[in-house]
């Protein structure tokens, strides 16, 4: 069952559980999007890479 069929009915779980998946995966294609726009700047030598 998803959110779009005509049965669903929101129910506070429902909303707590897809909230907190929400975010989960909005922090992880955050950092995914981060990593890969990096990337790509040091490919095309727009940034060094720095050792700490």
């Amino acid at each position: 069952m998803t959110p779009l069929s005509f049965e669903w009915q929101w129910n506070i779980e429902y909303t707590i559980f897809f909230g907190l998946l929400y975010i989960a995966l909005g922090i992880i294609g955050a950092g995914l999007t981060v990593v890969v726009i990096k990337t790509v700047l040091q490919a095309f030598g727009f940034m060094r890479e720095r050792h700490f």
